[in-house]
């Protein structure tokens, strides 16, 4: 989630008066991140009703692990080059990862009930909305826990490289335990370094409206994280 170095060129001003801009980028933030994850979870859909699909998928792991390559290096050059990049062509390329995250994502069409699939977005969508109000209404700097919450994402990233090796079901749900409250530290925590640094923005233009699409992959991602791991507790495996 803290891979938007551009994001982080535009540091908490002195003041946080609310300009004009700060609306419609905004609105833009929440629009951006809500049309992804419907592209995701129609894709992923998708995906998973079409047996030809999903075989060529899973039982290749070329296939496989082409696409979650390609997923990062999408993500890595959108947030490292974006600078370099006009809007519209930031814009496809999060539109693409979209796309590619949902058809990795199709394999839990396999593995869970479809009911506790829509019963876990709902809860997820619930759990995010109000993190994402307390990080927006909060006048609290959230810079230090951030960096908290930071370490704590790297700590959980190397947890999760060890336990494939060592395969604990102890340890993948202790793992997941703290899946859940890092992404949900993070939603809040995103939400309001955000608002932060769109407050300072006094107009919409290509470089605003990258830095509002940034902050939509971030929240986007902090929301498809957050459901991954409450399925794994509330979700029914087939």
């Amino acid at each position: 989630m803290e891979n938007d170095s551009y994001l982080r060129d535009y540091s908490y001003g002195s003041s946080h008066d609310v300009t004009a801009a700060f609306p419609a980028l905004m609105r833009n933030v929440y629009v951006w991140m809500t049309m992804a994850l419907a592209v995701t979870g129609l894709t992923a859909f998708y995906v998973a009703s079409t047996p030809e699909l999903l075989y060529a998928i899973f039982s290749s792991k070329l296939a496989f692990w082409g696409l979650f390559i390609a997923e990062l290096a999408v993500v890595m050059i959108l947030t490292s080059c974006i600078k370099k990049l006009s809007f519209p062509v930031a814009a496809l390329m999060m539109a693409a990862y979209s796309i590619l995250n949902g058809v990795t994502m199709s394999a839990i069409f396999i593995v869970y009930t479809l009911s506790s699939i829509a019963s876990t977005f709902f809860i997820t969508a619930g759990t995010f909305a109000a993190m994402a109000v307390v990080g927006y209404t909060t006048n609290r700097d959230m810079t230090k826990i951030g960096g908290i919450l930071f370490m704590g994402l790297i700590g959980l990233v190397i947890a999760v490289v060890v336990n494939m090796f060592l395969g604990s079901s102890l340890m993948d749900y202790i793992i997941s335990v703290f899946g859940v409250l890092i992404f949900t530290g993070l939603t809040a925590y995103d939400s309001n370094k955000i608002k932060a640094m769109l407050m300072q923005c006094d107009r919409v233009d290509d470089n605003t409206q990258k830095i509002a699409l940034l902050g939509s992959l971030s929240l986007y991602l902090d929301f498809v994280n957050l459901f991954l791991y409450l399925l794994r507790f509330l979700g029914n495996r087939k």
